[in-house]
């Protein structure tokens, strides 16, 4: 068993949430029982996520969206008003950390997603040190239509490429979520291909322009491995039981 405090140190120790600047408020988002046996990791503080967790048993849930952002209506009404009668009904503390569980270098979405598609990090790019370039880490190196396979087949559903011709792609660099605002500082860090959740119109065009291949393969399908890692380590490391609980979402 830990208290709700020793979960908050541990995450913010291996975090190191005042270090980002955020458009969400990282740490403990609602408070809960004090006493955690058992803490449930998530991608996201949906309804069903939460409803899940209960039936789970879960004192605590660790997520990487959690239940506020800067700019939302502060109003208590609707979906907000479902998501927390549910968590305060049941005492569930809910801890959320969004930049600082992308950027983690070894736990973080960043890092797992690179480890689960075979990639190797060498360096960062971009605003506050997000995004992650290396190269393939076993084999030839592949072009663009062979690595969109490759992420197919490793994620389970359909990536979007754009762009790109079939040069061998010695530098990836990727950034999981809704990070195509990245790809301009990809291109400039010399990458040949990027890899993220999402993309916007206007990436289409530089992919085409610049010969740099775009690939996007889902929002969440990028950012589904930094939470159970985070929850995981610090579960074990303060003796408490996890679970990882998978909400899908196409986007």
């Amino acid at each position: 068993m830990a208290t709700a405090q020793e979960l908050l140190h541990a995450f913010d120790t291996l975090l190191q949430p005042e270090r980002f600047s955020d458009y969400a408020p990282n740490g403990l988002q609602v408070e809960g029982c004090q006493e955690v046996r058992r803490i449930v990791s998530g991608v996201t503080a949906s309804r069903a996520f939460i409803e899940a967790a209960i039936a789970a048993h879960a004192d605590a849930v660790f997520v990487h969206h959690g239940l506020f952002w800067r700019g939302q209506d502060g109003r208590v009404t609707g979906w907000m008003k479902q998501r927390l009668a549910l968590l305060l009904r049941h005492d569930i503390n809910v801890f959320a950390y969004h930049l600082p569980l992308d950027a983690h270098a070894e736990l973080g979405n960043n890092a797992q997603f690179g480890r689960t598609l075979g990639l190797a990090a060498s360096g960062r790019f971009g605003q506050q040190d997000l995004g992650f370039i290396g190269r393939r880490l076993d084999g030839p190196d592949w072009t663009g239509v062979e690595f969109a396979g490759h992420v197919r087949r490793a994620l389970g559903r359909d990536v979007l490429l754009v762009g790109g011709d079939d040069r061998p792609l010695r530098r990836i660099a990727w950034c999981t979520g809704g990070a195509q605002g990245y790809f301009e500082a990809a291109i400039a860090a010399g990458a040949d291909a990027f890899i993220t959740g999402e993309i916007s119109e206007p990436q289409a065009h530089y992919a085409s322009e610049c010969g740099v291949a775009f690939l996007a393969c889902g929002h969440h399908a990028s950012e589904r491995f930094g939470a159970p890692a985070v929850a995981g380590h610090v579960a074990a490391q303060l003796g408490i039981e996890h679970q990882f609980i998978e909400i899908d979402n196409p986007a």
